[in-house]
C-alpha cells in the first residue's frame, strides 16, 4: 500500500478521545517524535508525554494469570474449533467492572500462592514422617539431652559398619559408655549413645571414623511416635485448608468471562498508553507523527477536522523509504501467501509486492508435490470447517486460505495423475478379484517420471524468468535501462536462442537456418551479458569480470533449474509411499477378503496414510517455500520492510466486531 506521513497538532483536552477514535479506526501507526525535534527550535518547547504503562502491564499480567489459574483448577469444556466471542469496540474501550475483576484476580492469585505454600509444607511434613520411622521404637523424647551428669546423643552410621567395632572404640575412651542400636538395616544403623556429659566430645571424635552423624531430629519435642502423630495431624489440616483454597478458586470460575473481558480491556489501555508515550507536547497542545495508508486519508481527514486538529499528510521521500512501514494490499487469493512472505521478510517500501506473483506458482507447485485427490479433499474440508467454526483472522486466516487453495490444487493434480490415496481404488478392487487398472491418469509420476522431471524443470525456467522479468521492469522504472538490457535482457536473448536451437534439434530437424539463427541469438545474448559484466569494473577486474560472470551465470542457472526436480521427487515419493501402505494393508486379503483381513486393511490403511499425509503436508510446504524464497525471490526481491503496526484493538480472548 502507498503510505503517507502524518504530522498533527491537537489541543490537549481532546488527546484521549482522539487516541480512542484512532484505535477504533486501526489505520495509524504512531512513531517516535523525539528524533524529529532534536536539534530544532522545538526541542525546548515540546516534552514527551508519559503514562504509567508498567502499572497497566502488571494489572494485565494479573488478570491473564487469574484466567490461566481458573483453566487449571476449574477447566471449562469448550467446543472443538470454537470461535472467540465478539464485542463492539465501545465495550472493549469501557472501564466498567475493571476494579472488581482485579480484586477477583488478586484473590485467585492469593489462594494459588497459599496452595503452593501448603504443598511445600506438606512436602516438609512427609519428609519429617519419613525421617521419624527409624526412631519409632525409642520411648525417649527426641530432644532429651540426659540427666545432670549423663549425656544422650542420637545418630546414624552406615550399614556396612560393625557395631561391635564402634562399641570397642568408645570403650577405649570410657568403659561406662554404651551404644544402643535402635534400628539396623543394610543402609544404616540408628543408634543411641549414652555417656558422661563431659565425655560427649571425645565420644564423637571416637565415632567419627565410623561415619557417625548426629541426628537432626533432636530439635523436635516429644517421642518419635508423638512427633509422628503431630505430623500426620498437620497433614490432615493442611489437606483441608488446601481443599478450601482450591474450592475458593473453583467458586470464582463464575467470573471467568469477566476476567477475560477485563484482561482485554486492560490490553487496549496498554496500547493507548504506549501510543500516548510516543507523543510530545506543551501544557496545552500535543504533537503526533506517524504513518497511514493513503487510501484512508479521506476517512482520517473527517476525524481530524472533527477534533479541530492541525495536520498534514506528506508522501515519503525516497531517502525516507527505509523508515516507511509496509502493509501489503491483498485480495482473498493473494492474502493466503501473507504467511509465506512474513516468514521470509516483508518487501522494502517502494519495491514489488511478491504475493500476486508468487501465489499461482506456490499453489501449483504444492498441488504437484502432493498430487492426490484424497489428501486434497481432506485439506479442503479441514480449511472450510476451520474458517466456519473459528472465524480466523490475520495470520490464522492466511494459513486456512493457503490450506484451502493448496487442497484444491492437490485435488486437481491428483485427478490428472489418477491418485486417490495412492492406488487405493485399484488395490481395493484387486482384493475382490477384479483386474481393473484403477483411475484414468493423464500422466503418472511412477510410470512417467522422466516426463514429470522435464516438466518440473520447464516450470522452473518459467518461474525464474517471471522473477527476472519483474527485476527487468523494476530497473527500467528506476531509470537503469542499461542494467535491465545488459543483465536480464541478455539472459532473455540467450534463452530465446536456446529455445530456437532446441526446436531445431527436437522438432524441425531439417531446418538448418533455425539452428544457425538460434546459435546466433545465443552468441548475441552472451556478448551482451559479457559487456554488461564489465560495468563498474576497474583495472584488471575488466578482464576477469566476464569470466566470473559467465561462470556464475551458467552454474547459477543450472543449480536453480535443477532445484525444481524436487517437485518430481516429492510427487514420486508421496505416491510410492501411499502405494506401499496400500499393498501392505491388502496382503492379508491375498486369498480373499475376510472380516479379519478387512479390519487389518482398514487399520493399516488409516495409519499409513495418516503418516504419509502428515509428512507430505509439511515436506511439500517446506520445499515449496524454498523454491519461492531462494530461487524466485533471488531474482528480484528486495527485503527488509518494516511491518506496519497501527494503533488498533488487539485482544487475547475476545474479538472486536468487524
Amino acid at each position: 500500500m502507498q503510505m503517507k506521513k502524518l504530522r498533527l497538532l491537537a489541543v490537549r483536552d481532546v488527546k484521549e478521545e482522539l487516541l480512542r477514535e484512532l484505535i477504533r479506526r486501526g489505520c495509524v501507526e504512531i512513531s517516535e517524535l523525539e528524533g524529529e525535534i532534536e536539534g530544532t527550535e522545538l526541542e525546548g518547547l515540546l516534552h514527551r508525554e508519559s503514562t504509567d504503562v508498567s502499572a497497566l502491564r502488571s494489572k494485565h499480567a494479573a488478570l491473564v494469570h487469574a484466567v490461566e489459574l481458573l483453566d487449571v483448577y476449574a477447566p471449562k469444556k469448550t467446543k472443538l474449533l470454537a470461535a472467540k466471542p465478539e464485542l463492539e469496540d465501545r465495550v472493549l474501550l469501557d472501564d466498567t467492572g475493571l476494579t472488581g475483576a482485579l480484586k477477583v484476580a488478586e484473590a485467585i492469585e492469593s489462594s494459588d500462592a497459599r496452595i503452593k505454600r501448603i504443598a511445600a509444607e506438606e512436602s516438609r511434613q512427609r519428609s519429617v514422617i519419613e525421617s521419624l520411622q527409624p526412631w519409632l521404637g525409642l520411648d525417649l523424647p527426641l530432644d532429651f539431652e540426659g540427666t545432670e551428669r549423663c549425656g544422650v546423643l542420637l545418630g546414624t552410621m552406615p550399614g556396612r559398619i560393625q557395631l561391635a567395632d564402634a562399641e570397642a572404640a568408645i570403650a577405649q575412651v570410657d568403659e561406662e559408655a554404651e551404644l544402643f542400636s535402635v534400628r539396623s538395616d543394610k543402609k544404616e544403623h540408628d543408634v543411641l549413645l549414652v555417656c558422661m556429659k563431659g565425655q560427649l566430645p571425645a565420644m564423637q571424635d571416637a565415632l567419627r571414623p565410623f561415619g557417625f552423624t548426629p541426628s537432626p531430629l533432636t530439635s523436635m519435642h516429644g517421642t518419635a511416635r508423638e512427633c509422628l502423630l503431630n505430623a500426620e495431624q498437620s497433614l490432615k489440616e493442611l489437606a483441608a485448608e488446601k481443599e478450601n483454597c482450591t474450592q475458593y478458586i473453583v467458586d470464582d470460575a463464575v467470573h471467568r468471562s469477566e476476567l477475560k473481558l477485563a484482561a482485554d480491556r486492560v490490553g487496549v489501555k496498554i496500547s493507548l498508553a504506549e501510543a500516548e508515550d510516543r507523543l510530545c507536547g506543551t501544557d496545552s497542545v500535543v504533537a503526533m507523527e506517524g504513518w497511514f495508508p493513503a487510501e484512508r486519508e479521506d476517512e482520517l481527514a473527517e476525524v481530524f477536522e472533527r477534533f479541530g486538529c492541525a495536520w498534514e499528510a506528506l508522501d515519503p521521500a525516497e531517502d525516507e523509504y527505509p523508515k516507511v512501514p509496509v502493509k501489503l494490499k491483498n485480495n482473498k487469493f493473494t492474502n493466503a501467501l501473507n504467511m509465506v512472505t512474513n516468514m521470509y521478510s516483508l518487501p522494502a517500501y517502494g519495491s514489488v509486492d511478491p504475493n500476486p506473483l508468487m501465489a499461482p506458482f506456490f499453489i501449483l507447485f504444492y498441488g504437484l508435490m502432493m498430487a492426490d485427490m484424497g489428501y486434497g479433499v481432506i485439506m479442503i474440508l479441514a480449511a472450510l470447517v476451520a474458517m466456519k467454526k473459528i472465524k480466523p483472522r490475520e495470520g490464522t486466516l492466511s494459513f486456512c486460505q493457503l490450506l484451502l487453495y493448496g487442497g484444491i490444487s492437490t485435488f486437481v493434480m491428483g485427478a490428472l495423475t489418477g491418485g486417490l490415496f495412492g492406488d487405493a481404488p485399484k488395490v481395493i478392487a484387486g482384493m475382490f478379484g477384479s483386474t481393473w487398472e484403477g483411475l484414468p491418469a493423464l500422466f503418472s509420476p511412477v510410470r512417467d517420471s522422466n516426463a514429470v522431471l522435464y516438466g518440473a524443470m520447464v516450470l522452473g525456467v518459467i518461474h525464474l524468468n517471471v522473477g527476472m522479468a519483474v527485476n527487468f521492469h523494476e530497473k527500467l522504472r528506476h531509470g537503469d535501462k542499461a542494467g535491465a538490457i545488459l543483465e536480464e535482457g541478455s539472459q532473455f536473448i540467450i534463452l530465446l536462442g536456446g529455445v530456437l536451437f532446441g526446436l531445431q534439434m527436437l522438432v524441425f530437424k531439417d531446418a538448418e537456418l533455425l539452428k544457425k539463427l538460434g546459435l546466433g541469438v545465443m552468441i548475441l545474448g552472451a556478448a551482451m551479458l559479457l559487456i554488461g559484466s564489465t560495468r563498474g569494473a576497474k583495472g584488471f577486474g575488466i578482464v576477469t569480470a566476464p569470466f566470473s560472470c559467465l561462470y556464475s551465470t551458467l552454474t547459477g542457472w543450472f543449480g536453480d533449474v535443477l532445484s525444481y526436480s524436487r517437485i518430481m521427487a516429492l510427487m514420486l515419493a508421496g505416491g510410492v509411499v501411499a502405494q506401499v501402505f496400500n499393498t501392505i494393508a491388502a496382503m492379508p486379503s491375498a486369498k480373499g477378503v475376510t472380516p479379519v483381513s478387512g479390519l487389518i486393511f482398514i487399520v493399516v490403511f488409516l495409519i499409513g496414510h495418516a503418516l504419509n499425509f502428515a509428512l507430505n503436508l509439511l515436506g511439500c510446504f517446506v520445499h515449496d517455500l524454498r523454491l519461492q524464497c531462494l530461487e524466485f525471490f533471488g531474482k528480484f526481491y528486495q527485503d527488509g520492510g518494516k511491518p506496519f503496526e497501527p494503533l488498533c484493538i488487539r485482544t487475547k480472548y475476545i474479538n472486536p466486531q468487524q
